[in-house]
C-alpha cells in the first residue's frame, strides 16, 4: 500500500493535486459501488447541502448530488475495509508529512445524469477542521462523452480529472476551488475530508 500512498503524496507535493490511479483495489471498489447502488435503489441517499450543521443550504442550482455518510456503526464489511485503508493512509501521512490529522469523514456520492456541483472550496467559513479533501471513484469504463470531470482551478489554469474507477484525488481543502462538471451518466464516488481537532 505504501507505493499507492507515495504516489498520492508525491503528486500532491509536485502539483497541489495528488492522484493515484488504483488507490482502491478493483474488488473493494466493486463492493463499495454495489453498496452505493443498493442504498440508492432503496432511497437511502439524501440531497446534499452546502455548508455544515450550523449553516446548511440545499440549493440544486449549486449542487445536485445525493449522499449517504459512511460509518463503522453500520458494521458493513466493505465500509470497514475502506476505513481500515483510510486509517493506514492517515498513519502514513502523519508519519511522513507531519500533518497532524486526527480524524476523517466520508460519504457515498451519486450524481444522476444532468447533475453537477458548481465551483466551491471544501472548507467552512465557521470551521477550519477540514484539512485535506479526498475522492475515490467507483465508475467502471468511464468515457469522455460521459462528462462529469472534476475541474480543479489552479492559479493560472484549470485541470480536468475524469472519475475513473479506483482513482483517488487528494488536495488541500482550503486551497483549491473545484467543481464537478455536468455528468451525462450516473457518476459514483466516496468523498470526504481528513480533519484536525
Amino acid at each position: 500500500m505504501e507505493k499507492k500512498f507515495d504516489c498520492l503524496i508525491d503528486s500532491f507535493i509536485e502539483d497541489k493535486v495528488g492522484i493515484a490511479e488504483d488507490f482502491l483495489s478493483v474488488s473493494l471498489a466493486a463492493h463499495l459501488k454495489d453498496n452505493l447502488i443498493a442504498l440508492f435503489e432503496n432511497k437511502k441517499l439524501l440531497n446534499a447541502g452546502v455548508g455544515n450543521d450550523m449553516v446548511i443550504n440545499q440549493d440544486k442550482l449549486i449542487r445536485s448530488d445525493v449522499i449517504y455518510w459512511l460509518d463503522r456503526k453500520h458494521e458493513d464489511e466493505y465500509e470497514n475495509d475502506f476505513f481500515d485503508l483510510m486509517d493506514e493512509f492517515v498513519i502514513y501521512l502523519n508519519r511522513t508529512c507531519y500533518t497532524g490529522i486526527t480524524g476523517y469523514e466520508f460519504h457515498y456520492t451519486l450524481y444522476e445524469p444532468g447533475t453537477f456541483y458548481k465551483k466551491h472550496i471544501d472548507q467552512f467559513q465557521n470551521n477550519g477542521s477540514r484539512q485535506y479533501s479526498m475522492i475515490m471513484y467507483l465508475n467502471v469504463g468511464w468515457k469522455v462523452e460521459d462528462g462529469g470531470e472534476l475541474r480543479i482551478y489552479h492559479a493560472n489554469e484549470t485541470q480536468n480529472i475524469p472519475p475513473n474507477n479506483g482513482k483517488s484525488v487528494f488536495f488541500k481543502s482550503s486551497d483549491l476551488a473545484h467543481e464537478v462538471l455536468l455528468t451525462n451518466t450516473k457518476r459514483m464516488s466516496i468523498t470526504g475530508w481528513l480533519k484536525i481537532g
